[in-house]
């Protein structure tokens, strides 16, 4: 955790909400070469927080999170993700997405949503660079 200040991607990392220095020191500890992951998405999924297909006679239907990848790097982002969460609530200036996610499903649900969100921000960073800028609210509102 020391190490946080001096390496350039743990700093970069714990510029994320929800990634304080354990975290991002577990990342770095666990997470190979994020480049061999040819997506954010693939690397959400070698996480296990993407969602498990269940198809069958043509209908595809999604069910809860894969659960494939490290149980423990999996729980940390989902524990910094209950915390953003959490936090929505009595925000005035919190993003619209949240909200509203938090408005249609449940808790524990946009908790493994909002982890899967977090996982794609960090492939972001630890495989193109910069930090971490928090979204205007204002044009996030005018997006949604």
């Amino acid at each position: 955790v020391v190490e946080t200040k001096h390496d350039e991607d743990m700093r970069r990392l714990t510029t994320i909400p929800s990634v304080g220095a354990i975290t991002a020191a577990t990342i770095k500890a666990l997470v190979p070469d994020p480049g061999r992951f040819k997506s954010a998405r693939h690397f959400a999924a070698w996480l296990g927080l993407t969602p498990r297909p269940h198809s069958s006679g043509g209908k595809e239907r999604l069910g809860g999170i894969s659960k494939m990848g490290n149980p423990e790097l999996r729980s940390l982002l989902v524990v910094g993700a209950t915390a953003v969460l959490r936090g929505v609530r009595n925000d005035a200036r919190a993003r619209p997405w949240l909200k509203a996610l938090l408005a249609r499903r449940p808790f524990k649900v946009a908790a493994a949503a909002q982890a899967n969100k977090t996982a794609r921000i960090i492939w972001a960073l630890l495989n193109k660079g910069g930090t971490y800028r928090r979204p205007d609210p204002l044009t996030a509102a005018a997006a949604v």
